[in-house]
């Protein structure tokens, strides 16, 4: 029997930063839907407001993700995601999604 082949280690990281890539363009057009949504009636205060809180929003998200993407090719074994920017990503992912449902609603 032959031993199992070794793991190539570039692998991992790779699909990560594409994972993140991505989420990112996803989180764009969301943000871009909620911006049309909001402004489809003509601009109203509330709608301005919810815009650009996703408009935020989607900088945070987008600030974390490129952190992520440098860090994953900076070096062949980067390091794990610190919990401060998992929250960031998280909070700010989650609070894009609530403001396109109140948009909707």
């Amino acid at each position: 029997m032959s031993a199992p082949p070794e793991r190539d280690p570039g692998l991992q990281p790779e699909r990560t930063r594409l994972a993140w890539r991505r989420t990112t363009l996803a989180s764009t057009v969301a943000a871009v839907l909620a911006a049309r949504t909001a402004l489809h009636d003509g601009p109203s205060a509330s709608g301005i407001a919810l815009c650009a809180l996703c408009a935020l929003l989607w900088l945070g998200f987008l600030a974390c993700a490129h952190r992520r993407i440098h860090a994953l090719a900076a070096s062949p074994e980067p390091r794990a995601l610190t919990p401060r920017h998992a929250t960031a990503a998280v909070l700010c992912t989650v609070a894009l999604a609530a403001c396109g449902a109140a948009l909707i609603l």
